[in-house]
């Protein structure tokens, strides 16, 4: 697209073909993402976004629960991360040159590492994923060992090395063979115990709160399970790509245990500031040591993009936010405020079995409930498909209430609420009143929320 002069006029771009963004993603793009938000009724075009909300071009404003899986953990456009990369754009720096020792990196590693002292050295990838990949690597080579624990429900990642510690069968079907890698249930110390025994573990990788389900490691699991892996020479990694910088109400959830120490963290998503893609792996100075061995194999694990100047700034603009604004503090606080405000409502709505979660991450579960009428319409989503009440609840939210959420994972009927960590009282507000007035159209009126189950289940059957 050229302006009259020959340049790259993106305003304009974006004026002439916004309106195709649909039909471009069905063309080109994952044609099935469209015809889901099309049959949800989430086909929705929203024209700016500020904090937690975003704007449609009616004016109207949305109420932002989900915070881009987390990636917003600061909401969106911070002004202090913008200025922070129109500082680094203008400053026109070497970036990237692959041959010096650019001091951003160095910069953000020594922030990062502040908040976990127990840790020494940090590698910058471009992800979650490529953090996860980085750990499982960096655990094989220190240990010598091959063989990864992971936990059913966990997600840590979709790219080949992470999708083999991918809890959820969904992910992997269809793209075998992986890493043989051997799943151990969560909080089941028996079960480590029993494969440590074998003598090939290199490590175990765990989320302290499971994004799938929103469930945390059982109290003292962690402390335990480190201590068993260090007595068979095993590594722990703590995946905190979601939970990480203040998502539980510390700023790694795994310090709600105490002696808790990792031996490499992955963190990702809030680190990016919602602009530039990044991720890191901490992780202790003999594990680095292993891995860069020798002067020749200083370039053993890289990433072609790794510490680009443009992510490191956005990293450093949000660690200097959350410190200045208490943003650990507020998620504690607004978490707190909303779990309770919620989970006093459990004895109201016999569908609603359990509100759960720590900070600014909490599951709302539903379950079957005991009144005949209700029991039966129930029983009707649950042979059709596990999940559809969930997403029930989901859909009016949005259609109605104006509020983004999501469903916590596929056949789960939980709701996930992971909203930027700058929200508060007002939103909290906003979120109960309307999810108050959805169970109550669930349990008494039953109109609308039940005749858009009848067509889920249509649509259900359909695809079978």
């Amino acid at each position: 697209m050229s302006t009259t002069d020959g340049g790259f006029d993106l305003a304009r771009l974006l004026k002439e073909r916004a309106g195709e963004r649909y039909d471009l993603h069905a063309r080109y793009l994952n044609h099935q993402l469209p015809r889901m938000l099309h049959t949800i009724g989430f086909d929705k075009v929203y024209e700016r976004a500020e904090g937690a909300y975003f704007w449609d071009a009616d004016g109207a404003d949305y109420l932002d629960m989900l915070a881009g899986f987390g990636v917003m953990g600061l909401g969106r456009h911070h002004p202090v991360v913008r200025q922070a990369l129109h500082d680094v754009l203008d400053a026109g720096l070497a970036d990237l040159t692959r041959f010096d020792c650019p001091p951003l990196p160095g910069l953000l590693a020594e922030r990062l590492l502040a908040h976990s002292p127990h840790l020494d050295r940090v590698f910058f990838g471009n992800s979650g994923t490529e953090a996860v990949e980085t750990a499982l690597k960096f655990a094989r080579r220190a240990t010598g060992r091959s063989r990864i624990l992971y936990c059913p429900h966990a997600f840590h990642g979709l790219t080949t090395g992470s999708l083999s510690v991918n809890g959820e069968d969904g992910f992997r079907d269809g793209f075998a063979p992986l890493l043989p890698d051997t799943a151990v249930p969560l909080g089941d110390l028996d079960a480590l115990a029993r494969e440590l025994k074998q003598g090939d573990v290199a490590a175990l990788i765990v989320e302290p709160i499971q994004g799938k389900g929103v469930h945390a490691t059982p109290p003292g699991y962690l402390r335990a399970a480190q201590d068993l892996l260090h007595r068979h020479k095993a590594l722990l990694i703590a995946d905190e790509v979601q939970t990480g910088l203040g998502r539980t109400g510390d700023f790694y959830a795994y310090q709600h245990e105490e002696g808790v120490e990792p031996d490499l963290v992955c963190v990702a998503k809030a680190l990016s500031g919602g602009y530039v893609p990044v991720g890191a792996t901490l992780g202790k100075d003999w594990i680095f040591k292993k891995v860069y061995s020798s002067i020749d194999r200083v370039l053993v694990h890289s990433a072609s993009f790794g510490g680009n100047a443009q992510a490191m700034a956005a990293g450093l603009a949000v660690l200097s936010v959350m410190e200045n604004e208490q943003i650990v503090a507020n998620a504690r606080a607004t978490g707190d405020l909303l779990r309770s405000r919620l989970a006093a409502l459990v004895d109201t709505y016999e569908l609603l079995a359990d509100v759960r979660g720590r900070g600014l991450m909490i599951g709302i579960e539903f379950g079957r409930p005991r009144s005949l009428t209700l029991r039966g319409r129930w029983t009707m989503l649950q042979t059709a498909r596990k999940g559809l009440f969930a997403q029930m609840v989901v859909v009016p939210l949005l259609q109605r209430h104006r509020i983004l959420t999501q469903v916590s994972g596929d056949r789960l009927e939980v709701i996930k609420l992971i909203p930027p960590l700058i929200v508060g009282e007002k939103e909290v507000d906003r979120f109960v009143a309307a999810f108050t007035e959805v169970m109550d159209d669930a349990h008494h009126g039953g109109g609308l929320i039940w005749e858009f189950g009848r067509t889920l289940v249509k649509q259900a059957v359909a695809n079978r």
